[in-house]
């Protein structure tokens, strides 16, 4: 039986998965779990240039994943927190019916064994 997970309600039209799907974007994500920077200060810490990040942000902010805000001339990312949970609400869902299927499956060979 094939189940389709539902998209993440607080990013319906954005493909979170494939934002994420990216190395680097997903080093941009652990560093902004640690704390808001901006575009140069993730840059100082990644091989890649500026504008490569800002494209990398974009992404991410346009998956519901990120969000910024100006302070002076530079503009501040972090981690948008309603699109944080609900990813961790689908992947919570996934599990869940992994570890489902799984103990059905267990049960059915028990019974088959009896």
């Amino acid at each position: 039986m094939r189940h389709s997970l539902p998209l993440v309600t607080a990013n319906r039209d954005k493909d979170v998965w494939a934002a994420l799907g990216d190395g680097t974007r997903r080093a941009i994500v652990l560093m902004l779990a640690a704390a808001p920077m901006s575009v140069g200060d993730i840059a100082a810490r990644l091989p890649v240039t500026r504008p490569a990040v800002s494209q990398h942000l974009r992404v991410l902010k346009d998956a519901g994943l990120v969000t910024e805000e100006a302070a002076g001339t530079r503009r501040i990312y972090r981690l948008d927190a309603a699109g944080v949970a609900a990813l961790r609400e689908q992947l919570d869902d996934f599990w869940g019916r992994a570890l489902g299927g799984f103990q059905n499956a267990v049960e059915r060979s028990r019974k088959g064994r009896k």
